[in-house]
């Protein structure tokens, strides 16, 4: 279920590990819930997670801990949780995998687990009042189009609300996707998002290759998305050292491609697809599944995130992006009373940059 295959961003599941405020007396666990709890981790890491020789390493490296008798102090379920998650990551190095614990109960959930009518509504709910993840969309001086995006929620939720978005930018000559406070979310809408940005050919994006059915799905642009598409836009992507996972897909496809210039900091460095695995009614575990395939380059982003093209701090993106685009789009005008609109809007755009700049060199 490609729903349910979400590339999210670590702070989750660790602020998922974070102990309530009444204590930690409201999660002690038992030595033997303990042992269960760490059996049926490397259980699931041996049977779903990506990399099978990962997933061995891993279960090696808990094990030796296990003897050396390392978690026999821990009475926590959120200390458990939090040093279960830091020695696996200690071995493979992923941030999307995780585990976390809650005192209360909780229903079993798993990526093949179809969600009841109850639960998809008040997901539903629960997006709609985040507007589906969109921030804002606005219309800059010398028609740049601007989209904040701080997540990329399932499309079968938020596609009207994008395409909504997308078509406001129909007729921008330049086009800024703000992604730097976004943690990922889910590749189908990346792939609808992306679709605006392309022709009515039909674009290979990406492909995510998943373990435990050992297949591969391909995404394309879609041919029919509502609306208008502007594919002639210059395209800029903003990027800081927090934008994650389907974020950074979204980031290195149009990168690939040479669709985008990608402005800002180099990313967080997730590109492992997976799903929630209940251990049991306290702890679960996100195990990364599959692994992204980029058609072009052959590879992805996972560990070393995606590299700007023109590099900037996070705070100084945007207003970077903006002097680039205009500029570029004055080269190439010749019409005069058009150049003097981008003239003058490339002087606001200075002027905020060096107000930016005095900002954060203040002490």
């Amino acid at each position: 279920m490609l729903r349910a295959l979400v590339l999210v961003p670590p702070l989750v599941l660790l602020l998922a590990a974070a102990p309530p405020a009444d204590g930690p007396a409201l999660g002690e666990i038992t030595p033997e819930h303990r042992a269960r709890v760490v059996d049926g981790v490397l259980r699931v890491l041996l049977e779903s997670y990506v990399f099978p020789e990962k997933a061995v390493a891993m279960d090696e490296a808990i094990r030796a801990r296990v003897a050396a008798g390392e978690y026999d102090a821990i009475a926590s379920g959120h200390e458990l949780a939090r040093r279960l998650t830091d020695d696996l990551r200690a071995v493979c190095h992923d941030r999307h995998l995780g585990i976390r614990f809650s005192p209360e109960p909780r229903s079993p959930t798993s990526p093949d687990r179809e969600p009841s009518a109850e639960e998809r509504a008040a997901r539903r709910a629960e997006q709609a009042r985040r507007n589906f993840g969109f921030e804002k969309v606005e219309r800059l001086p010398g028609n740049v189009g601007y989209l904040k995006l701080d997540a990329f929620v399932d499309a079968e939720l938020g596609r009207e609300t994008a395409s909504a978005a997308m078509n406001f930018l129909a007729h921008a000559d330049a086009i800024v996707v703000d992604l730097r406070e976004n943690g990922g979310g889910s590749p189908e809408m990346v792939r609808w998002i992306s679709s605006y940005l392309f022709g009515d050919e039909p674009v290979h994006l990406n492909s995510l290759y998943f373990r435990p059915k050992d297949e591969t799905t391909e995404f394309w642009t879609i041919p029919d998305v509502p609306g208008a598409r502007n594919p002639d836009a210059l395209a800029y992507v903003l990027t800081s050292a927090y934008t994650f996972s389907a974020a950074e897909e979204f980031t290195y496809n149009l990168k690939a491609r040479g669709r985008a210039r990608i402005v800002g900091e180099t990313t967080g460095g997730g590109a492992h697809p997976g799903g929630p695995h209940a251990i049991d009614e306290h702890f679960a575990i996100f195990v990364p599944i599959g692994r992204a395939i980029n058609p072009v380059t052959g590879t992805n982003w996972e560990g070393t995130g995606v590299a700007p093209d023109l590099e900037a701090p996070a705070w100084a993106a945007l207003p970077t992006a903006l002097l680039d685009a205009l500029e570029t789009l004055r080269e190439r005008e010749t019409d005069p009373a058009r150049r003097r609109e981008l003239l003058e809007a490339i002087r606001s755009a200075n002027r905020e940059l060096a107000d930016l700049e005095i900002e954060h060199d203040a002490p």
